[in-house]
């Protein structure tokens, strides 16, 4: 998103796709189970309540915000009006280019991130002048939203309200404008969140060592703080739900009781806890800070260099792992369900073609399809 792009946040983006791919494929083929037998793999790589779930695609929005900021720092620094406005008009070209194009995607990959990632850079049009205080403050209340909205829809369930109209297909505009912002995949709240750490982070580049160090010790205070803290409230709502102790009396219901603990303390992407939110911005912040540091350590050798290039064109790739998946396995039933091993087979045999593909494209071509279009429209 600069005239001379950053290795870096190409390598991040390159690998955070890979992980994106590996669960989507996990995912459509096989689904989540909740058996008790499932091997260290299948819980791993569980692509709706495994530990990373949503991980990969969060860094991916964390860095679009960094991108944001790179994009937008000379006209904010400047102060200059006419360029800040011709930036608020960029980034809402191409929010609504992605939004759009997701919205169609939608019908041949449910649950694509296209179509949040729009939102979020129209979002961000509005978002890139402010103060780092106020992007902050804009993230946490994001953050809170969807804290609060998990919570209504736990409460209105549990005493027997249907609560399907949070979660509504895109019939109308009332509907879209909902499924946008707190329902189905990747809702602005809490995903707003990531986006503004991006715009923060992006806004501390270039990195020194020592300030990639705090942010990743940072990151990792985040993750593990929230890992344990989850563990631990767990075990004594539990215990307090058995011995009598304040957490169960807090409550008429021993058993609702242990349940709201659960939905508050809970660390599962789809629940979108604050812990959750948390959790996520403390392990993209760390695998952004630990890929950046090999990318500038390594910048020369060649998988740098493939991943560099398959990163300049995620938006082609991404396009194309949701086609090739429905021509293999719903058009020609080639692969079926059959585990974690097929899911990850595919997926590498998909991205050892993207990235052969990506860097001979890149060598002749230079800019990707879509990458293409997406700038002749969005500037």
């Amino acid at each position: 998103m600069t005239d001379k792009r950053i290795a870096a946040l190409d390598v991040t983006r390159a690998v955070a796709l890979v992980g994106v791919v590996i669960l989507n494929y996990h995912g459509f083929l096989n689904g989540s189970d909740d058996g008790v037998n499932r091997s260290f793999g299948e819980r791993l790589f569980d692509p709706f309540q495994g530990p990373l779930s949503t991980r990969f695609a969060a860094t991916f929005v964390m860095v679009a915000g960094i991108g944001i900021t790179l994009l937008t720092n000379r006209s904010r620094l400047s102060g200059d009006r006419a360029a800040i406005r011709e930036n608020r008009w960029r980034l809402a070209r191409r929010g609504l280019l992605l939004y759009s194009f997701g919205f169609f995607l939608e019908w041949i990959w449910p649950g694509t991130i296209l179509f949040y990632y729009g939102a979020l850079f129209m979002v961000g049009a509005l978002l890139f002048t402010l103060r780092l205080r106020w992007i902050a403050l804009v993230g946490a209340v994001s953050t809170l939203i969807g804290a609060s909205v998990a919570w209504f829809s736990y409460e209105h369930t549990r005493t027997g309200h249907d609560v399907s109209w949070l979660d509504p297909k895109m019939t109308s505009p009332r509907n879209l404008l909902l499924r946008t912002f707190i329902g189905y995949t990747h809702p602005l709240f809490p995903w707003l969140a990531f986006l503004c750490v991006g715009i923060i982070v992006g806004r501390l580049l270039p990195f020194a060592a020592q300030l990639r160090l705090r942010l990743g010790a940072l990151g990792a205070a985040l993750l593990a703080s929230t890992y344990a803290l989850s563990h631990f409230g767990l075990k004594l709502a539990e215990s307090g739900s058995t011995t009598g102790t304040a957490p169960a009396r807090s409550f008429a219901d021993r058993g609702i009781a242990t349940d709201r603990w659960q939905v508050l303390l809970s660390t599962r992407p789809f629940d979108r806890g604050l812990l959750y939110t948390v959790g996520t911005i403390g392990s993209s912040l760390i695998a952004f800070c630990v890929i950046s540091a090999i990318t500038e350590r390594f910048p020369s050798v060649w998988p740098t260099r493939l991943l560099q290039h398959a990163g300049q064109m995620t938006l082609t790739i991404y396009a194309c792992h949701a086609i090739a998946f429905n021509v293999v396995v719903h058009w020609m039933h080639l692969v079926g369900s059959t585990g974690l091993d097929t899911a990850l087979i595919l997926s590498l045999t998909f991205w050892v073609f993207a990235v052969a593909i990506g860097a001979w494209w890149h060598r002749f071509l230079g800019m990707g399809p879509l990458e293409r279009i997406y700038r002749s429209f969005g500037g």
